[in-house]
């Protein structure tokens, strides 16, 4: 039996979090007219916009209530979240209005360079495949704040993790070998987690801890928790095969899309 009618009363917007991107939006929109008055560059606004609409939309849409369903509905979320978003953001941050926020706000981390991007990668990939260690997400699922709060953590760090790459300032970009070998050491460190699901696939299938979360919230009868919310192949082992590899596949994508754009920006620079 399917119970996702039961959705639509839960299915809502986050309207904190809608509110906090518009104030977001709006402090970028007065920045730039600080910063570019004779200028307007559309690819950066065109960027920058994208990533928050793929962030409000994935975290404050009633798609991220969808994306507790199965594991791969959960990896196509974080994957978004972690190797798409933060590219678009730091990509549509004009360099002009980088060098204000510098002189407002001191990143004395981030100029500190590849070490730092380095750390925060390795950092990001280790908690990143702690949390989806069964005995962590199940704990954690039962403790929102706890959860939010590691989710919190994971996106500051790939700001960190993805500044080498697609930084505002031009020459805190890394080129050549360098940054061939910073991205083969990025998707390497990422594997871990992505295998984890790949080879729990084969061995045995690991409780989703969200579905239960779900069921209970919902007042469902007590045999929703065997994953009837969605029809095969979700939450099943073919499910936590899919999760695996949309989250390498995202995090590829995300890497092919950041050096492409970053190179675009290069020459204009």
């Amino acid at each position: 039996m399917s119970y996702l009618f039961l959705f639509k009363d839960r299915l809502t917007w986050n309207i904190p979090l809608l509110i906090g991107v518009f104030i977001i939006l709006f402090l970028y929109v007065f920045l730039l007219k600080k910063t570019t008055p004779e200028k307007t560059p559309y690819t950066h606004i065109g960027l920058f916009f994208s990533g928050l609409c793929l962030f409000s939309s994935i975290i404050g849409s009633p798609l991220s209530a969808l994306s507790h369903l199965s594991f791969s509905l959960h990896m196509i979320q974080m994957g978004i979240l972690y190797f798409i978003v933060p590219p678009l953001l730091l990509l549509g941050i004009p360099y002009d209005m980088y060098r204000l926020i510098t002189r407002l706000i001191s990143f004395k981390l981030i100029r500190n360079g590849l070490l730092w991007a380095k750390t925060f990668l390795y950092i990001f990939a280790v908690l990143l495949f702690i949390y989806h260690l069964p005995i962590v997400i199940q704990t954690l699922s039962k403790h929102v704040f706890f959860q939010n709060a590691y989710l919190i953590v994971l996106f500051v760090l790939t700001f960190g993790m993805w500044w080498p790459i697609v930084s505002p300032h031009p020459k805190q970009r890394l080129s050549g070998k360098t940054l061939k070998r910073y991205v083969f050491i990025s998707g390497l460190v990422i594997t871990p987690a992505c295998l984890f699901f790949i080879m729990t696939a084969f061995l045995n299938s690991v409780e989703n801890p969200f579905v239960s979360q779900v069921a209970a919230h919902l007042c469902l009868p007590s045999e929703s928790n065997s994953f009837s919310l969605l029809p095969p192949p979700f939450n099943t082992q073919y499910d936590q095969f899919i999760a695996g590899t949309l989250m390498l596949l995202l995090h590829k994508l995300g890497l092919m899309m950041s050096v492409k754009l970053k190179a675009k920006f290069m020459k204009s620079h």
